[in-house]
């Protein structure tokens, strides 16, 4: 199984990139491949003027296309989620979440702003066409403790137990999700049941 990881904030330090890490760490550890990525990662006028040819975004789409599912992860910013993570997002193609499921997490100064998860970016990937989002873990600030020094990142006990427990469901989900047939495979299919009739 294959998951795209996608780390919405547009700082290098970012606490939601820091559970977007934990999250990801946590499928590879259970065997999931993830393949990640952050707006950082695309030119800036890429995603402005909406360069679907970029061969960046081009290998973002590849990426999503072929994974099984995805992990995103973005900052609050005035009760909605980044709006550089928005422009990479209506980079993809209008089905580009069929078939996979979505594990969306988020962080912000306070309590107040989580469900900007469900009234702000859930909307976008079912968009996208998500066969199943989960219903994803919102942290705040004081959660998370930056890397420092020889000290790794740190997430609060309570956060840490949130966090693994939806990364198991969204093991269990990419388990659920179909995979669509491969064409070339469906026509092979085909033309040698015909010749079994």
């Amino acid at each position: 199984m294959m998951v795209v990881s996608l780390a919405g904030s547009p700082s290098q330090r970012s606490r939601s990139g820091v559970l977007l890490d934990a999250a990801g760490d946590w499928l590879q550890r259970h065997g999931v491949e993830v393949v990640r990525y952050a707006v950082r990662d695309f030119e800036p006028a890429d995603l402005i003027h909406a360069r679907f040819d970029s061969p960046v975004v081009q290998r973002f789409a590849e990426h999503v296309e072929q994974a099984d599912g995805l992990l995103v992860a973005t900052p609050v910013y005035k009760a909605s989620f980044a709006g550089a993570l928005k422009t990479l997002l209506d980079l993809l193609p209008e089905r580009a979440l069929a078939n996979k499921a979505v594990l969306p997490l988020a962080s912000g100064g306070s309590a107040a702003h989580m469900l900007a998860l469900d009234y702000a970016l859930k909307p976008v990937l079912a968009a996208l066409k998500a066969q199943e989002i989960l219903h994803g873990v919102y942290a705040v600030d004081w959660q998370i403790a930056y890397a420092e020094g020889n000290q790794p990142a740190r997430l609060d006990d309570e956060l840490r137990e949130r966090l693994d427990a939806a990364a198991s469901q969204l093991l269990a989900a990419l388990a659920r999700c179909p995979r669509p047939l491969d064409p070339h495979l469906l026509n092979d299919r085909l033309a040698n049941a015909r010749w079994s009739i």
